[in-house]
């Protein structure tokens, strides 16, 4: 089994208008809902592609009871998320179809009390025992203290439980220190945590501060991964125009997936390129189109570079 941890859940809405324009009215051709924030998407395209996958974080509220009755009818996912008394948050997508682009709106979740926290760490370790890897993935709600994802990369580890993580700002660099076995930051965020716009500099950098492989999402083109056994960059054949959100999700159920098969690193990069590259022409994230994902996965090109240091 495949644990997600979300902390920071959400009911993810979409809405489809045909040119954005600030402060005008619009009219909205679609409307889609879905189980959000980063773990669940992990969760649920690591289900599409046949693990057993548990998503564990919190919930709360009516927002949080339609989570999880979305979330009841989603094969392959068991549902371990811990009840909070606050609201579950909402995030809303606006997506322009004339010319593909997205805005976002995240609210930022319910305060979480310190019982809350303290019970939900107890469901974390009991998960854990059943684990074959563990994804930490996106921000922390109000109330969570600012190193829990240092925390709960340390109880993993204690359990020899492989673990990625995918955060940002404060959180990401307490736990990189705490030496997860992956982390995954975009380019905004690895120059943020480091100092640095130079991908390759920034990367090492952050290996030097704890983590054992560092996999930079550099968007469109594809990933930067190194590790003491090597370095290598995987791109997609081309660019695919769509809707980004959840690309970076599924990207981390790439490697997460190659992670519990033992894949060879350049096989679990293909593999995350492929998957992200299939998200963007799928309509919500969490979800990816199956025929552009089984073509893209032997069409990626993964370099090879010298050893790391």
């Amino acid at each position: 089994m495949i644990l997600t941890v979300t902390l920071n859940t959400a009911l993810d809405i979409t809405y489809r208008v045909r040119g954005l324009r600030p402060h005008g009215t619009h009219r909205v051709s679609e409307v889609t809902e879905r189980p959000g924030g980063k773990g669940l998407n992990v969760g649920r395209v690591l289900a599409a592609l046949g693990h057993e996958v548990t998503v564990t974080g919190f919930t709360g509220g009516a927002t949080g009871r339609t989570v999880r009755d979305r979330l009841a009818g989603t094969p392959g996912v068991a549902d371990a998320l811990v009840p909070v008394e606050g609201p579950t948050r909402r995030t809303i997508a606006v997506v322009d179809t004339a010319t593909g682009d997205t805005t976002q709106l995240n609210e930022p979740g319910p305060v979480i009390a310190p019982a809350e926290w303290s019970a939900f760490q107890e469901r974390y370790e009991h998960l854990l025992r059943s684990a074959s890897a563990v994804a930490l993935c996106g921000s922390l709600p109000p109330g969570v203290p600012v190193g829990a994802y240092a925390q709960l990369v340390r109880t993993a580890r204690a359990l020899a439980v492989p673990v990625l993580l995918d955060t940002s700002g404060e959180p990401l660099r307490r736990g990189v220190a705490a030496r997860p076995d992956i982390v995954k930051p975009n380019a905004e965020e690895l120059a943020e945590l480091t100092g640095s716009h130079d991908p390759l500099q920034a990367t090492r950098s952050v290996r030097r501060r704890g983590a054992h492989t560092v996999v930079a999402s550099l968007g469109a083109e594809g990933l930067l991964a190194e590790n003491a056994a090597g370095r290598w960059r995987a791109a997609p054949p081309n660019r695919v125009h769509g809707n980004p959100t959840g690309a970076g999700d599924s990207a981390v159920a790439g490697l997460l997936s190659g992670l519990v098969e033992d894949l060879p690193w350049p096989e679990r990069l293909a593999r995350a390129v492929a998957l992200s590259a299939a998200t963007v022409l799928a309509p919500t994230a969490g979800e990816f189109d199956r025929a552009t994902y089984e073509a893209l996965a032997a069409q990626v090109a993964v370099t090879s570079e010298a050893s790391a240091a």
